[in-house]
């Protein structure tokens, strides 16, 4: 819709949404992260870090049995 000249008041008022500010905070980030940008992140932090964690153990972990074979 924006790329075709709308502007964002009216793109806003048509999908409901009352703080046209959101709306250009949700096209930045989308223009800056594609998809990923619009996801929830809140309360995932932790988990991915965790995550993250476990996966370099065992990357770790198989490199050291992979030199024991």
């Amino acid at each position: 819709m924006r790329l075709q000249g709308i502007p964002k008041a009216k793109i806003a008022e048509e999908l409901g949404i009352q703080d046209v500010g959101r709306l250009k905070i949700w096209m930045r980030k989308y223009r800056e992260q594609g998809n990923f940008g619009l996801m929830e992140h809140r309360g995932r932090r932790k988990e991915y870090k965790d995550l993250e964690r476990e996966v370099k153990r065992l990357r770790l972990e198989n490199d050291v049995l992979k030199k024991w074979l």
